[in-house]
């Protein structure tokens, strides 16, 4: 097998099984840095919001350049850019707000013990839905980030590391109501393990699926889309995640050194 499809799919399996970490944060956490929690979200909505601007939507622009002129290029990268925001809301709109995890990743959950005796099955239920949705959510994802590190390394895997860091939240948000019902971390961190699997079946099942048609005007359309993904995710779930987690500007902060970080890296790493 190619060397860069392997880089691809192990970065993309990387990032979706990170929803273990946050399995096992619910398991072992007595208390929370909620203000660290805040940090981490914003730098990671940070990262996802700057790549897509400066990085990939220029990509997908450049590519379709090779096939339009510079002002249709731009119009096709935009309205390709949107349809990923509203493929995304599509999404969500079709999953229960109850197991949507962009609705259930708040911080809070780490500390907060429901009545098991007579929630049992509705937690486990809800788990179970929770688990099912961030499996969805996570398919486009995988899909996203196979291709674009498989075509650039260096943007794939920055963006792979800020898709790892909002899986932690929904690994908590899938553990957390399942441990409570079934009091087992096997059971609890299976569930939340199978979830993240979503991310690298999407990239396999979906570059099976678009291998024989890709040239750079799909890549063009896709990379687009994927902006408009990354950024929805940064828009509906990091920044409200971080937001409800701590008071204050920490999140601002966080998305202010993310933007900056990912500035300097990608400097230095042309340099």
């Amino acid at each position: 097998m190619d060397s860069a499809l392997i880089l691809a799919f192990a970065v993309t399996l990387g990032a979706g099984l990170a929803t273990g970490i946050g399995s096992t944060i619910a398991f072992f956490a007595k208390t929370t840095n909620k203000g660290f929690f805040a940090l981490s979200m914003g730098f990671s909505a940070g990262v996802m919001i700057y790549l897509s601007f400066v990085e990939i939507l220029p990509k997908a622009t450049g590519y379709l350049a090779e096939y339009f002129s510079e002002v249709q290029a731009a119009a096709f990268a935009a309205a390709a850019l949107v349809a990923g925001l509203v493929v995304m809301a599509i999404i969500d709109a079709l999953v229960p707000s109850g197991a949507n995890p962009h609705e259930n990743t708040q911080v809070e959950l780490l500390n907060k013990e429901p009545d098991v005796e007579k929630q049992n099955q509705a937690l486990l239920r809800m788990g179970l839905f929770i688990a099912l949705a961030i499996a969805i959510h996570n398919f486009p994802e995988g899909l996203a980030t196979f291709l674009l590190v498989l075509d650039d390394p260096e943007i794939g895997i920055a963006l792979a590391v800020a898709v790892a860091m909002h899986n932690i939240p929904e690994g908590i948000a899938v553990s957390v109501p399942v441990y409570y019902a079934t009091k087992s971390k096997l059971k609890a961190f299976r569930l939340s393990f199978l979830s993240g699997l979503a991310e690298p079946a999407g990239a396999v099942i979906g570059y099976l699926i678009l291998a024989q048609f890709l040239n750079h005007l799909v890549l063009g359309v896709i990379f687009a889309m994927v902006a408009g993904v990354m950024i929805f995710l940064a828009i509906d779930t990091l920044l409200p995640t971080a937001r409800n987690s701590a008071r204050g500007h920490l999140t601002v902060y966080g998305v202010i050194a993310g933007m900056a970080v990912m500035a300097a890296s990608l400097i230095l790493l042309r340099v």
